[in-house]
């Protein structure tokens, strides 16, 4: 009785329980598919990255002797789609029974479980043994509660956890959050670790991909691509953060720079979210560093926050809000994405960095994706669903589950805050402050109107004065609307007509 298993781009997990013991009655499958490349227009590197790490697994399987069958994009027999190769394959291995792990992306769960059950074979969906949560659990936590908060989830997550805790589950340190201390700019000390990820030459199966007529965008740096192809990369790739890396992440987190987009971040999100690695052993790791003296509390506290926190809490968010979260735009903003975010070609320097770093690495930390990039899309009122798939494409990490909250929620306050407590936005004042970016850039970033006033200026009032009745009645933001208040009538109309001006002619800034 052969049982067929399907390994998602997104399922690289080598130490899953399926694989124990290899069967000889048991054939893995990974695909390569047009379905998965033209959902949404990804970034070179996305697409690179995932096929030669799921090329990786299947060898790795095959050589520890399971039966595997890959699918390539160019393969004559590949119906480029997963239900229709499925049941090629079905059909030509006599399949009685047919597994999958569950999906982290709505569009394969209900996909998948649609096909299920139109089999007349047995099909199962088991777990893909990744996160610390189920997908319900959030929402089992908060039950019925209008207003969910992650801080309360991430308390809850560091006890069930035993997460930085003591025996009684009360906080190390006697604090259960050190945010405060993490807000810090970099000033061109400690050096930046140096970089010691994997190089590959994959120009070959790039050309592939080409060949095969896959559309993309950005740069594929075939020839030195350096994102991991499987777990033992992933783990040095783990091993110099903890050693190098971390000891300064915390000081610097929310910091930006000119001179290096990575600064102090583990770059580990890609590993994390292919399930090279778990959250739980960097989860582990990070204590263990704080434990021995190599790290400070607040700067382990920070780290672990946003893993078993953050990143656990936007996917509870998901899964209780899909499929209708996509189409939320409660300040409806519709303007299109002007076209320097396809090349960088624009004056502001913050974004020409922040846009032209992620076309090039597919890759920016979470301070140049949400106060840089994604703070502009929302003064500049950008629909937030084109928003949403640009980050979808362009970020090497970025898989829906993740995305979308994040995007929608956290950065463009299209769900009207049902993720964030508040918008996310700033006037230039606030990069100048975390980053070198606002030096020898085309704009002015005190000034607020005249030509060559930096843009966020403008648009960061206009954007109260315009979301007013939403937003004003926010305790959140009672300083920027005190500071409104003060303005005479004259302020107020020269920013509003600057802010319009710029609103009228985004492809031009």
């Amino acid at each position: 009785m052969t049982t067929l298993r399907l390994i998602l781009g997104d399922q690289l997990n080598p130490g899953h329980s399926w694989f124990g013991q290899p069967d000889p009655s048991v054939i893995y499958t990974l695909m390569e598919v047009r379905q998965e490349t033209d959902y949404v227009l990804h970034h070179a590197q996305k697409i690179l990255g995932i096929f030669a790490a799921m090329r990786d697994l299947a060898d790795q399987l095959r050589l520890a002797g399971h039966r595997v069958e890959y699918l390539r994009i160019n393969d004559p027999e590949n119906r480029q789609s997963l239900p229709a190769n499925l049941d090629r394959m079905i059909e030509r291995h006599q399949v009685r029974a047919f597994e999958y792990q569950e999906p982290d992306e709505w569009r394969l769960d209900r996909q998948l479980a649609v096909y299920g059950e139109s089999l007349a074979i047995s099909c199962r969906c088991v777990s893909s043994e990744h996160f610390y949560t189920t997908r319900d659990e959030a929402t089992t936590l908060f039950g019925g509660r209008p207003k969910w908060l992650m801080e309360h989830f991430y308390r809850r997550m560091r006890v069930k956890h035993g997460i930085l805790v003591d025996i009684a589950g009360k906080p190390a340190g006697g604090r259960w959050n050190f945010d405060s201390e993490n807000r810090k700019s970099w000033p061109g000390s400690p050096p930046i670790p140096s970089d010691m990820r994997p190089q590959h030459n994959h120009s070959a199966l790039w050309q592939t991909i080409v060949s095969a007529g896959v559309s993309s965008f950005g740069q594929p740096q075939a020839g030195s691509f350096v994102w991991p192809l499987n777990r033992n990369e992933a783990l040095q790739q783990l091993d110099h953060f903890i050693t190098d890396g971390l000891p300064h992440f915390g000081d610097f987190q929310d910091a930006m720079s000119q001179h290096d987009g990575r600064l102090f971040h583990s770059l580990l999100s890609f590993a994390l979210n292919t399930k090279m690695l778990t959250p739980h052993e960097v989860v582990e790791r990070t204590e263990q560093a704080w434990r021995a003296g190599h790290v400070e509390l607040a700067t382990a506290e920070g780290f672990i926050r946003q893993i078993l926190g953050w990143r656990e809490y936007v996917r509870g968010v998901y899964w209780a809000n899909m499929p209708g979260y996509v189409e939320h735009n409660v300040l409806g903003h519709t303007a299109p994405l002007p076209q320097w975010f396809w090349n960088g070609n624009t004056r502001m320097r913050c974004l020409a960095l922040a846009i032209g770093q992620s076309l090039e690495q597919a890759y920016a930390h979470h301070i140049q994706r949400l106060m840089v990039i994604g703070n502009f899309a929302l003064l500049a009122g950008l629909d937030p669903d084109a928003v949403h798939r640009w980050y979808l494409g362009v970020y090497i990490d970025a898989f829906e589950w993740v995305e979308l909250p994040n995007t929608l929620g956290m950065s463009q306050f299209a769900d009207g805050g049902l993720l964030a407590t508040k918008p996310y936005v700033s006037s230039a004042a606030y990069i100048d402050r975390m980053s070198d970016y606002c030096k020898d850039c085309h704009y002015d970033r005190k000034a607020r109107s005249g030509e060559r006033a930096c843009p966020f200026n403008a648009l960061y009032w206009d954007f109260h004065l315009r979301h007013a009745d939403r937003l004003a009645g926010n305790p959140r933001l009672a300083m920027p609307y005190r500071q409104l208040a003060k303005f005479d009538p004259e302020t107020i109309t020269a920013l509003r007509e600057r802010a319009t001006d710029l609103r009228q002619r985004l492809d031009t800034l």
